[in-house]
């Protein structure tokens, strides 16, 4: 092949990537969008699950979409696979996969079923890392109250850290994460390994100068570590601050509801669409965002950056990525307390808009991710 023939892709995704509204989803769909964009030839493979529904977003951004059930309850478990792997088989995903002779992303460890189908043996294929999943699940497992589920992932993380360690037939790995990153590198040394963090929807910096009067933390308020996060800022941060505070995020349970109500200085704005939430994380001063899983990267964060003002972080908010210069870092309530006091006193400029343009251009640069991976795959296919 030389670089004047199209290429094509087969991309296996762990969901409907449509609407992009939570984290994983954000970054396949961007991936699709802008290798399209770039005129690779995409195969999308999709297993349908949940609320999620075929999209005709996605079948105009790819030469076509498959959509195959996921075998959830009792028949997505084995003693030998993690349930996220084994309840995404399905034996349509690998005839389409056979039908079509192409190089193949799986998009996520979930995805990975057929790496090692003798029929795709010949075949050059990719693993995309979210997340060093084993650690992931240990870390959920760790802050979950509800025995049931506490058991499901620590069961779950020693299945994925046997399974992790073993994925042998792949011929490159995409890592989310620096960290991420030098794990499988040291894991899997003679594959190909190419640190490529997050696509996301932003191809600029919407940052508005100025001063806003509030500041706010956002995210998927279902998920354990950001429930953790928002417990601790409603009991230890926002009740000793004489400053408005915005909660806002999917499916807060009773107990944010509960805490929210005791704070006087706190409103919560629960399951706000797309365009509500750009309008809160653009008009804020300060997004307040703590996390205490130091696991993937955290696409809240991006989203603060490209939108917002003032980021104010924990050190595990940013291990491997590389944005420690475009935040401010707090690691106690006390320090969170007495930053956000000094931020909210301090006008975003157009200086700082300009330090956070030549940071983020360095590794967050969608057109420059898409071209990376299209170089790999010219490569691999000379």
């Amino acid at each position: 092949m030389n670089n004047s023939d199209p290429l094509q892709l087969h991309i296996v995704a762990f969901d409907i990537p449509f609407p992009p509204n939570y984290g994983g989803a954000i970054d396949v769909f961007h991936k699709v969008r802008c290798l399209s964009e770039a005129g690779v030839t995409i195969y999308l493979h999709c297993p349908q699950y949940g609320d999620r529904i075929p999209s005709k977003e996605l079948e105009a951004l790819c030469k076509q979409v498959w959509y195959y059930p996921r075998h959830t309850g009792l028949k997505g478990i084995s003693l030998k696979y993690p349930y996220m792997v084994y309840s995404r088989r399905n034996n349509a995903l690998l005839e389409n996969l056979i039908s079509i002779n192409a190089p193949i992303l799986f998009d996520g460890l979930s995805t990975s079923f057929y790496t090692h189908h003798p029929a795709l043996k010949n075949r050059f294929k990719i693993l995309r890392n979210q997340n060093i999943e084993q650690d992931y699940y240990y870390q959920l497992a760790k802050r979950e109250k509800s025995l049931l589920k506490k058991w499901y992932y620590l069961i779950e993380a020693q299945l994925l850290k046997r399974y992790e360690n073993s994925i042998m037939a792949v011929d490159a790995f995409f890592t989310v994460a620096m960290h991420d990153h030098d794990f499988f590198k040291n894991k899997h040394p003679a594959a190909t390994h190419e640190y490529i963090p997050s696509f996301q929807p932003y191809d600029k910096i919407n940052s508005k100068e100025g001063k806003g009067d509030y500041c706010i933390y956002h995210g998927n308020l279902a998920l354990s570590e950001n429930r953790e996060a928002t417990i601790f800022l409603l009991k230890e941060v926002v009740p000793f601050i004489n400053i408005p505070f915005v909660i806002a995020g999917r499916n807060p349970d009773k107990a944010i509801f509960s805490l929210v109500s005791k704070c006087t200085n706190c409103r919560l704005v629960a399951n706000p669409d797309m365009d509500e939430m750009n309008d809160l994380i653009h008009n804020a001063h300060i997004h307040v965002l703590p996390t205490f899983q130091d696991t993937g990267l955290k696409l809240k964060l991006l989203h603060a950056l490209f939108n917002g003002r003032h980021v104010l972080v924990n050190n595990e908010m940013l291990t491997g990525t590389g944005l420690m210069a475009a935040c401010t870092i707090a690691n106690s309530a006390k320090e969170m307390i007495g930053s956000i006091q000094k931020l909210m006193e301090k006008p975003f400029s157009d200086t700082e808009i300009e330090k956070r343009k030549s940071i983020l251009e360095q590794h967050y640069n969608n057109s420059k991710n898409a071209t990376q991976i299209i170089q790999v795959l010219r490569e691999k296919s000379q």
